[in-house]
């Protein structure tokens, strides 16, 4: 069954050249052009993938992002013209889970799409972790808690899940990129930072005292459950 993507954006050119790149590569696609209609394609169409612009008409994309991760968990790529590192970040703080920079290559798109939804609903058998109070099920892309389940992004899922396989280890960002992307980026190595904060938020108990997410000065992150 072809997976559908929802393509936000106000510029008819980018969406057609989306449309027929990702057509061809065997998706379905629907169009939003500004913020309100995307909100709304995403409850009518629930999509398996946001192609998401940040220059929206009344509604920008960071505001529609915040609005689709209140209820939801739909994997989403921004589309930005901008080169400030601060609205990337931004973005994915509010729970993006890629971007790219216009101008883009199209077969770069596909590539990224097909990366992210991969991560969601990779082939690879039932996995269960279980370290301290936390289990994860990477078939599932489900972390529980005692209080219950934590509602996670695809990124956060695998950061998590790679952190927790192998409580102690130290990783590296770059590595971390490896384990989400398949492929480190140094341009990409602040973008683990704003996910840490992102999971931390959810799962800490206490801000300033990590239970579970241990920083390493200088080297990276690991997971420590105690």
């Amino acid at each position: 069954m072809s997976k559908k993507i929802l393509i936000v954006d106000d510029e008819q050119k980018i969406v057609e050249i989306c449309r027929d790149y990702l057509k061809a590569a065997f998706f379905d696609t629907v169009i939003a052009s500004d913020g309100p209609s995307a909100l709304a394609a995403v409850e009518r169409e629930n999509p398996d993938l946001i192609i998401l612009d940040l220059m929206l008409p009344g509604m920008d994309g960071l505001d529609v992002c915040r609005e689709v991760r209140r209820e939801h968990s739909t994997p989403i790529i921004m589309l930005t013209a901008r080169v400030e590192e601060a609205d990337k970040l931004i973005g994915l703080e509010l729970g993006a889970d890629d971007y790219i920079t216009k101008p883009f290559s199209p077969r770069e798109l596909v590539t990224r799409v097909r990366t992210v939804l991969r991560r969601v609903t990779g082939n690879s058998p039932a996995e269960i972790i279980r370290v301290s109070d936390l289990t994860l099920d990477r078939n599932r892309y489900v972390a529980v808690m005692p209080e219950g389940e934590i509602a996670l992004t695809p990124t956060e899922f695998e950061i998590l899940a790679t952190l927790a396989s192998q409580p102690g280890r130290i990783f590296s960002r770059s590595q971390l990129l490896v384990a989400v992307r398949g492929v480190a980026f140094e341009s990409y190595e602040r973008a683990i930072d704003s996910h840490i904060r992102n999971l931390r938020r959810k799962l800490e108990p206490a801000e300033g005292d990590p239970k579970y997410i241990i920083t390493v000065h200088g080297v990276g992150y690991k997971f420590a459950g105690r």
